[in-house]
């Protein structure tokens, strides 16, 4: 088989590539040039294809002796990553860009042309596992990335690998190590790729501007003034200029945003109580819609946000109703649905949340 293998210059992605050419298929790598300016280095753990982890990428596919290439998606993921999550703060949503990176550049733009291109699969490092064509969690439940792989249609799972799903980090770092890989001690990457500071407030400011609005109680009290819905988020507790608890001395979270008024509503833990869930442009991993109700477990964030409920498709729109609340649930998010296995929880659906 022909594979394209997407090495960002990290330990997983180098294990990853390495195992494909180990299983005797022909391998070829491939570094994702995202940003239009990388910096030289990057800062720790914080970032990501930089010109430093290109290097390391070509470093590693020179010890596996197999082609490399340096292909340009700076354009595309400006348009379909870094916008689109601009956009969706402005909106006064709370999207993830991980998620939206892997359904339209990853699994949409470099897959597409690897098709083209005649290679028969694309192989990533995620943390995830396939079996007959489903999307499993990964044996490591700490590092598992099948939430953010939940957008990927049937067609795009059939031509996707994940090499190392089966396998716990810390024995993938003693693999690239007895490997003799350069990267096998490089820190993971953390936080959002293209904001390098860790300042998301900050990186939205510069775009989107200033746009006054009013932090008001749930009696409609304004209790601060602000510069934008951009820098808040569902269930956030810290930051938002006010003075304190309220008047039963609680701490108050965020409960809503109204990027339309500019009015950012707070109150106590339990307004944030979520006990439906509706998201709109559903995919399914299988390729069909539920035929009926199914009962699932969802989550709606990376890493944590779990539980159990019953699934149902309602005109276009997937619907899951809760048996325990969610709290610091955002629209904009993405809500995967899991059937739990004993081989390994089956993604079954995903959809963009609209009713937060």
């Amino acid at each position: 088989m022909r594979v394209l293998v997407a090495m960002s210059g990290g330990v997983d992605s180098s294990v990853a590539a390495a195992r494909m050419v180990d299983a005797g298929h022909d391998v070829v790598g491939v570094h994702l040039a995202l940003s239009a300016a990388p910096g030289t280095l990057r800062s720790g753990s914080r970032g990501c294809c930089s010109k430093e982890d290109a290097g390391d990428a070509r470093r590693v596919a020179d010890v596996l002796e197999i082609p490399f290439y340096v292909w340009d998606f700076a354009d595309r993921f400006k348009d379909d990553v870094i916008d689109d999550f601009v956009a969706s703060y402005a909106r006064g949503e709370t999207p993830n860009p991980c998620v939206r990176c892997n359904e339209k550049i990853k699994f949409s733009a470099l897959a597409g042309r690897a098709l083209v291109l005649g290679f028969d699969a694309l192989a990533t490092g995620h943390y995830a596992r396939l079996s007959d064509g489903r999307l499993r969690r990964a044996v490591d439940a700490d590092k598992d990335q099948s939430y953010v792989l939940g957008v990927l249609s049937a067609e795009q799972l059939r031509h996707a690998v994940f090499p190392i799903g089966d396998t716990p980090k810390a024995l993938i770092r003693e693999e690239a190590a007895r490997r003799g890989l350069a990267v096998a001690d490089k820190p993971d990457s953390h936080d959002i790729c293209f904001i390098p500071s860790g300042d998301t407030r900050a990186f939205l400011g510069a775009r989107i501007g200033v746009r006054r609005g009013a932090v008001v109680d749930a009696g409609g009290t304004t209790l601060a003034e602000h510069e934008g819905v951009h820098g808040f988020t569902i269930g956030q507790r810290k930051g938002l200029g006010i003075a304190g608890p309220g008047p039963d001395g609680r701490p108050r979270y965020v409960t809503g945003i109204d990027a339309q008024t500019g009015t950012v509503h707070v109150g106590p833990a339990e307004d944030l109580d979520v006990w439906r869930l509706q998201g709109e442009r559903p995919v399914f991993t299988s390729g069909a819609p539920f035929t009926g109700p199914v009962e699932c477990q969802v989550q709606v964030r990376a890493h944590g946000g779990l539980a159990d409920g019953v699934a149902s498709v309602v005109d276009g729109t997937l619907s899951v109703s809760l048996r325990s609340a969610l709290r610091g649930v955002a629209a904009g998010q993405t809500m995967v649905v899991y059937r739990p296995d004993p081989q390994g929880d089956e993604v079954l659906a995903s959809a963009t949340i609209t009713n937060a």
